[in-house]
């Protein structure tokens, strides 16, 4: 797993978590899911990245 790919990676939930709660504190409901999307696919990236680590070595 590179770096770069990583960092995206946390950065894309990090984001993800940032619009969820700017969604909540606007009552917008798009915002909240848009940013439960981008967290749960910044999560799942992670692991794939982190199974094709393990099975890699």
């Amino acid at each position: 797993m590179t770096v770069g790919r990583t960092i995206r990676h946390r950065t894309q939930a990090w984001k993800g978590r940032i619009t969820e709660r700017i969604g909540r504190t606007t009552r917008n409901r798009r915002l909240q899911r848009r940013g439960r999307t981008d967290q749960v696919s910044g999560n799942l990236k992670q692991a794939g990245d982190k199974a094709k680590d393990a099975f890699r070595r």
